[in-house]
């Protein structure tokens, strides 16, 4: 039953509220809301309240929710063919290579599609095993690469990882930006480096070009591999189409996920030929990577991406939203920092409150990165005016 637009009668809506918070596993904090449709850079809960949205999916709505291409595209493919193993080609699958291997370094030449961003870096570390037959990787101090056993085991947060020991080893930790710490990890039995170049969970640290250039050199010169985990910072979100672009920097093995799909479940491991081949056949798999649904979307989103260029936008409103937080005169505030429309608020104290404050107080959505960091992931299609409404909620709650 429907009340006004956007909103489901009060008994209805609590119910399916509380539904969901009590029937889940339980492994998430859930907000008191219910959210019932979305566009662009705003969604609605059950209630017919509005709010704009910086949470963004966790960076999956760059290209706005329900983006109306994406969606038409989903609409045709879903009356056509929903499923097809990837033994049996498919036209979709075959526009969705040729679509996103036009967009990047032609030696980024092989696709493995998945699900989401951990299958991709399953993904990589399995194929960076096969390709150098070594078995250490190094991964970065605060760095996020997702929570499977595979992915969690480079993932830094001994909060997710020590209740699940012994995961993958070797893996070093180096501190992020040390060029030092990262020649020296880097050795003869390393199969690969992986690395964001931005990272989201530890905190909305941009890498220095120094640091990813490195990363480049010692790799290939211990034969060992490069990987560049873009399943955050990829699809315009930094301010070029990807930001390994920025940095001047080609991995062996790029991840992707979050806004590929345009919203609909994908990933994809790129990389080189040479890195492809040395995977024995039937070495890794997947049911539903690459299935006709998830192609079509990521066409429809790489298509729009590319018509709209949104990644011009997001450098041109994330460094005017970066000036804006940084006037703001509160003693709180250690560090405003991020590439386009990834951005992080570093207070001196805890983060979680004000969030709080910003949802219940401004109907503004953000999320933390880490205890004292307020994240900002808005849609890339954000009008300029919703941003400086945030710029004045966060000023207003600081």
């Amino acid at each position: 039953m429907k009340g006004k637009e956007g909103s489901v009668v009060q008994t209805d809506w609590r119910a399916l509220l509380e539904a969901e918070k009590t029937l889940d596993s339980g492994v998430y904090t859930k907000h008191d809301l219910l959210i019932v449709r979305g566009k662009g850079a705003r969604v609605w809960d059950a209630e017919g309240n509005e709010y704009i949205d910086c949470v963004g999916g966790y960076g999956v709505a760059n290209l706005g929710h329900a983006n109306p291409e994406v969606v038409e595209a989903v609409k045709r493919q879903a009356e056509t063919l929903l499923s097809m193993p990837q033994t049996l080609p498919t036209e979709a699958r075959a526009r969705f290579y040729l679509a996103l291997t036009s967009v990047l370094p032609p030696e980024l030449n092989r696709v493995f599609p998945t699900n989401s961003g951990t299958e991709a870096n399953e993904a990589a570390l399995k194929f960076a095993r096969a390709a150098t037959g070594r078995k250490k990787f190094v991964a970065a101090m605060r760095g996020f690469s997702g929570r499977t056993m595979g992915s969690l085991s480079v993932t830094w947060e001994p909060k997710y990882r020590e209740p699940f020991l012994p995961l993958v080893e070797p893996v070093a930790f180096i501190p992020y930006n040390d060029v030092e710490a990262l020649r020296q990890a880097v050795d003869e039995e390393t199969a690969a480096v992986i690395l964001e170049p931005v990272q989201g969970e530890g905190g909305v640290r941009p890498a220095t070009r120094e640091f990813l250039e490195a990363a480049r050199e010692v790799t290939r010169e211990k034969g060992a591999l490069l990987i560049l985990d873009e399943i955050q910072t990829g699809m315009g979100r930094t301010g070029t189409r990807f930001a390994f672009e920025r940095y001047g920097v080609v991995p062996d093995i790029l991840t992707l996920a979050k806004a590929l799909g345009g919203g609909v479940p994908l990933g994809a491991a790129v990389m080189r030929k040479e890195v492809a081949e040395k995977m024995p056949k039937g070495g890794h798999g997947t049911t539903f990577g690459g299935n006709p649904l998830a192609m079509a979307a990521g066409v429809a989103a790489l298509e729009y991406l590319e018509k709209t260029r949104l990644w011009e936008r997001a450098e041109r409103l994330g460094r005017w939203f970066m000036e804006e937080l940084r006037k703001i005169p509160s003693p709180k505030v250690r560090e405003v920092r991020g590439l386009g429309l990834m951005v992080g608020l570093e207070l001196k104290e805890k983060s979680l409150p004000y969030i709080q404050r910003l949802e219940k107080e401004h109907h503004v959505l953000t999320l933390a990165a880490g205890p004292n960091v307020i994240r900002f992931l808005p849609p890339l299609v954000i009008e300029e005016e919703d941003l400086a409404k945030v710029v004045e909620a966060v000023r207003a709650v600081l």
